[in-house]
């Protein structure tokens, strides 16, 4: 029986362990991760799968802690499989597995190296991404390649919706090459690394708007940090605008050059970079949800600056 240790979180890390189980692979041991304090956590939990198909878990503060390798080396693993776990894996675990170690990222590699694949890929207004399984090697997403599976990006895709595609990309794509690979007949592809690009984390605070910016800009990065993320955010009359859900429509012109946000036909309605016009569908101002009814009741029909 082919063994095999995995290192996982989030719902790509709960689908492929789900594959694994269901083709027969034995895994003696699954790494994870404590969820973060104050982290919102909208995703099904590793630990908990495992637990309920009696498999050990751990969750160390470093994957590659002697201990840890120690324990990884008595399961004698074929294989190690990484799926969306947050930390990289040094060459002396990787070393731990004779048959090959491999990751599922959330990008059609060699683009979108790095953190939140998904996200950058929204922000970036990709037309398509997906998941890449490839070899784990001693720098970020730069081994072969063993499989890839893209998914299409709607103009109006939040990154979260994505997500939930590339999930089922994964899941998919392990499915359809865990038997060759077990079998050993998987062909491997080198990265092009003339076309690789790398991206690193995103804080809450990148989700900051620049209305100078034209609104198909606004919008990628309003879908690429909105909630479960963050969310994408200014400043309004002195307080803090949460702007949650955009639509582009061209058929609007500007009221005026400068940036800045009103109501129309009952509508929110913002003047943005290089005389466009972006829709405001979902929003909140100083923490309550914000429409075209509240903005008149309290500014009127004037234009109102954004920060």
């Amino acid at each position: 029986m082919t063994c095999a240790v995995v290192f996982a979180y989030h719902n790509v890390g709960v689908r492929c362990l789900s594959v694994l189980l269901a083709h027969g692979v034995e895994v003696p041991l699954v790494v994870t991760h404590e969820d973060r304090p104050g982290e919102t956590i909208w995703f099904d939990s590793v630990a908990e799968l495992a637990h309920r198909h009696r498999i050990p878990v751990i969750a160390p503060a470093s994957a590659n802690a002697p201990d840890v390798i120690e324990r990884i080396a008595a399961a004698r693993p074929d294989f190690l499989f990484s799926f969306y776990f947050r930390q990289m894996l040094r060459p002396a675990v990787l070393a731990l597995a004779p048959r090959g170690a491999y990751n599922m990222h959330g990008s059609l590699l060699p683009k979108y190296r790095g953190r939140v694949p998904v996200n950058w890929a929204v922000i970036k207004g990709e037309t398509e991404t997906g998941a890449t399984l490839h070899t784990m090697v001693d720098k970020p997403d730069a081994g072969l390649i063993a499989g890839q599976l893209a998914v299409p990006i709607l103009p109006d895709d939040t990154a979260f919706e994505v997500f939930r595609k590339v999930t089922v990309a994964a899941e998919l794509l392990l499915h359809r090459t865990l038997p060759a690979l077990v079998a050993g007949s998987l062909p491997l592809v080198p990265q092009d690394f003339s076309k690789a690009s790398y991206y690193g984390g995103r804080k809450p605070e990148d989700g900051k708007i620049n209305w100078h910016q034209d609104a198909q800009a606004i919008h990628n990065l309003v879908r690429g940090v909105a909630p479960p993320y963050p969310g994408a955010f200014a400043g309004l009359d002195g307080k803090p605008l949460r702007v949650l859900r955009t639509m582009i429509d061209t058929r609007l012109a500007p009221r005026s050059p400068e940036a800045g946000l009103y109501a129309r036909g009952g509508e929110l309605v913002a003047d943005c970079g290089q005389g466009t016009v972006l829709r405001i569908l979902w929003c909140e101002h100083d923490g309550l949800p914000f429409d075209a009814v509240r903005f008149a009741a309290q500014f009127g029909e004037r234009k109102v600056a954004l920060a």
